[in-house]
């Protein structure tokens, strides 16, 4: 199907799964995914570009895929997961409600933003994005942010409505196969954005809603680039160059750029990880084994209740998400990437803590271990705040001394 995109649209021809004769080809799809489930154990299957595959049938091709592939690895589970462009959360929804039974979709609006907040481009698809605190919040909050309004960029309205999906629906990201090969010589973030703002967004990816994602290498900042490259035959793969130049020219700043041939193999040579990098990237790895650790053992932030947490804005580039919990005390995520803020006052009642408990700060993206420039207690003595700039802090909520 790549052979046929034509810019803007980068996924091709659809796939059409009710014609006539149709049966023997959703037979090889349907067991193709059992096959590799059965036979090799995989853990399960990432769906791709699933907008354009199209079934009018009673069970549609991705739920039936999906019905079978858990049938061949039971009595293990397997996670099957969507890439949809429009984010439909149809996909994840049971099939006794009229779903495809999926266990997540990728959220492309968290990356986008996110994309946008941390390099300040926002060309092409990125166009509908502004990269602002009030964005990121949504994302915290509400999962998608499209979810019926229109696009600029599409010229049409995208996605559904989808304020009652679970976080854990929602596969969130910095970094994947696409969006690193669609930079400026499939550059990483760490070479594209300030160390601080990286750092700050690491710690929202790994501690917000959703179920984060991690691309390779990215735990321990790895300077390899990631390009497209693929081995085709000499006559498909001048194709292949010819439709990836193309696609990328809605990229203006890229027009200029000397591309690497996806058919050469020093293309890929390229993209193969320095492993040393793990070593001397030290300060990275922590940074991912300690939040995950957080998100991992915190009763409170590895909690994904659609209705357990509420945020607001604290200036363009800083917002603050809270996380509520009875039985273990409430947690405070502040994140700020832009500068020093110090309000004289603040008036916001989800800064104040619980009844009968403080303030404690928990954990900050600034601590040197991670190459941070040091700590300050978000809250003073007197209740004056101080939000450092490209930083996320963690508070809890602990009791008052007597």
């Amino acid at each position: 199907t790549y052979l046929t995109k034509k810019y803007p649209n980068e996924w091709g021809d659809a796939i059409n799964f009710d014609g006539e004769g149709s049966a023997p080809v959703r037979e090889f799809v349907r067991e193709n995914a059992a096959y590799w489930i059965r036979e090799f154990h995989f853990d399960g299957l990432r769906l791709d570009a699933t907008q354009q595959i199209f079934d009018g049938s009673r069970e549609h091709i991705i739920a039936e895929l999906t019905r079978v592939a858990r049938a061949a690895a039971a009595p293990r589970g397997v996670v099957v997961i969507a890439e949809n462009e429009p984010q439909d959360a149809r996909l994840v929804r049971l099939p006794a409600e009229g779903g495809d039974g999926l266990d997540a979709i990728w959220n492309d609006d968290f990356h986008h933003t996110a994309y946008v907040a941390m390099t300040g481009h926002c060309e092409a698809y990125y166009s509908d994005y502004s990269g602002s605190a009030r964005e990121l919040l949504a994302c915290v909050k509400h999962g998608f942010l499209y979810q019926g309004q229109r696009s600029s960029w599409q010229k049409t309205r995208r996605g559904s409505p989808s304020l009652g999906l679970e976080p854990a629906h929602r596969v969130t990201f910095l970094e994947n196969h696409d969006q690193v090969a669609n930079s400026d010589a499939g550059k990483r973030l760490i070479q594209r954005t300030d160390d601080g703002r990286l750092r700050a967004m690491t710690a929202l990816l790994l501690l917000g809603p959703g179920t984060p994602m991690l691309f390779q290498g990215q735990e321990f900042a790895t300077t390899s680039p990631f390009l497209y490259f693929a081995d085709h035959k000499p006559e498909l793969a001048e194709l292949v160059a010819k439709g990836r130049r193309e696609f990328l020219l809605q990229f203006p700043r890229l027009a200029a750029l000397q591309l690497d041939l996806p058919h050469a193999e020093a293309t890929f040579r390229k993209c193969v990880i320095d492993w040393e990098e793990r070593d001397r990237h030290g300060w990275a790895v922590g940074l991912h084994r300690d939040l995950i650790a957080l998100r991992r053992n915190d009763p409170v932030l590895s909690s994904q209740r659609a209705s357990g947490r509420d945020g607001s804005l604290l200036a363009e580039e800083a917002f603050l998400v809270r996380f509520f919990s009875a039985d273990h005390g409430d947690r405070l995520l502040i994140v700020n990437l832009g500068r020093d803020l110090a309000p004289k006052i603040f008036p916001d009642p989800l800064l104040a803590p619980p009844e009968g408990t403080k303030w404690q700060l928990s954990w900050s993206s600034e601590d040197p271990r991670y190459g941070g420039h040091g700590i300050r207690e978000p809250e003073a003595g007197d209740g004056r705040w101080f939000f450092q700039g490209h930083a996320t802090a963690l508070l809890s909520a602990a009791p008052l001394e007597a």
